[in-house]
């Protein structure tokens, strides 16, 4: 059913119709659900293809020493091609025991192993261990040879777009009798505000199902798992932090502050934390290593930097935004006891999401000043809309469309601690 209007007092109608400029409207919706956006406001700026297909592709190339840079290129010191997909075991002096074990574990059970190392052309691969680097290390006898060959790999990354759009019926004397006259601007704006909400929603699913990074509270080891003592620590914070840092995740992070691409501002002294409202208590209460408060109220240093939108404090390296609509698994976690939210009885798990800079891309609702990235269509009652099913044109439509794409760039710069929240 369309929307309409039904006098309940039999009043008549207005000799003056309502003006409607919908240009100035969504111009003003649109900076509303602008100031809405938590997720978006981190995306990838450079990398937001335009009139490019409906997916967005992007190669990335592993560096040299990472485990995952294994291929066939690779020959070792005595001249040997290394196998990839191997494993070698190495004694307590790095040196070479045996090679073409099938997986770490077979390695490892060989007699004087203590360390096994990942065949391949990536060297010692991303081991931090001292005999396996230095038994790995490419050096040069004084002829030198054809020892030491390595070799590089690319992994395609990629995402598809999704159209989404919804539509909303209306009538003349809707408009005509309607007692408020700003009907169809606070329309047009609560048509923006829910695709913005939509995007913000679609984009939040993501963000949790590609984080590459995971780590659980207390004593759990899955969602499941996740019981009513397992809550958040200081020390799995900072845990988390190390990580990150691990991952090379930057401390800084690029915002978009405005309605234009190119208006961004970089975010210093920490990583983005993204909770829900449920999880405030927990960590305003929470101690670090000295028994002191570890939570940083906003306001202590908000007149230093940028802060972002919904920012309420920080912890260690972590700044914490409070997203009003932040997800959580309902009833996912173990049995409870009453002390936790809880759903039927189980434990409800909520997300702590950490983005690191430059980790994602995705398609927002932001403008570069001329063309907005979502399109409205509005007919008006009249005889342009008018035709056999609507002869007398009496009904007219608005409706919203857009595209959305997500791509995780780097996904382990997305993080993710999972955990349970106090009632």
């Amino acid at each position: 059913m369309s929307q309409q209007y039904k006098d309940p007092y039999g009043g008549t109608p207005s000799n003056i119709g309502p003006q409607i400029r919908t240009d100035h409207y969504v111009k003003r919706a649109l900076i509303e659900a602008q100031k809405e956006q938590y997720f978006t406001q981190l995306a990838d700026v450079t990398a937001m293809p335009k009139h490019m297909g409906k997916r967005i592709k992007r190669f990335h190339y592993l560096p040299l020493l990472d485990d995952a840079n294994i291929n066939d290129q690779g020959i070792d010191a005595a001249g040997v091609t290394l196998v990839p997909g191997q494993w070698s075991a190495v004694d307590a002096n790095g040196q070479l025991i045996s090679s073409g074990h099938p997986d770490k574990t077979t390695a490892l059970a060989v007699s004087g192993a203590v360390n096994a190392i990942q065949d391949g052309g990536n060297l010692y691969g991303s081991s931090k261990d001292v005999g396996a680097i230095h038994a790995k290390l490419p050096v040069l006898s004084e002829t030198g040879g054809r020892v030491n060959r390595v070799g590089f790999k690319r992994v395609t990354i990629e995402g598809t777009l999704e159209k989404f759009g919804f539509f909303d019926e209306y009538t003349q004397e809707s408009l005509d009798f309607d007692s408020d006259e700003q009907l169809m601007m606070h329309i047009n704006r609560e048509m923006i505000m829910g695709a913005n909400e939509i995007t913000e929603d679609v984009l939040q699913i993501d963000l949790l199902n590609s984080a590459g990074t995971v780590r659980f509270a207390g004593d759990a080891t899955s969602t499941a798992t996740v019981g009513t003592d397992d809550l958040v620590t200081y020390d799995d914070l900072v845990k988390l932090s190390i990580d990150l840092d691990n991952n090379r995740t930057p401390k800084q992070t690029k915002v978009i502050t405005g309605t234009r691409l190119v208006d961004t501002k970089v975010v210093s002294g920490g990583r983005v934390m993204y909770i829900g409202s449920e999880l405030i208590p927990t960590l305003k209460a929470m101690k670090d290593y000295h028994n002191n408060p570890a939570f940083i109220d906003v306001k202590h240093y908000a007149a230093s930097g940028v802060t972002l939108r919904g920012e309420i404090g920080s912890i260690d390296q972590f700044r914490i935004v409070v997203v009003p609509e932040m997800m959580k698994w309902e009833g996912a976690g173990a049995t409870g006891n009453g002390t936790t939210y809880e759903t039927n009885g189980k434990v409800d798990v909520f997300p702590m999401l950490v983005v690191g800079d430059a980790s994602f891309s995705t398609i927002g609702f932001q403008t570069d000043g001329q063309n907005t990235k979502f399109k409205i269509l509005h007919k008006k009652p009249g005889e342009k809309v008018a035709d056999r099913n609507d002869p007398y044109g009496e009904t007219g439509f608005m409706s919203i469309k857009w595209f959305y794409g997500f791509l995780a760039l780097r996904p382990e710069r997305i993080a993710l601690i999972k955990t349970a929240a106090k009632a």
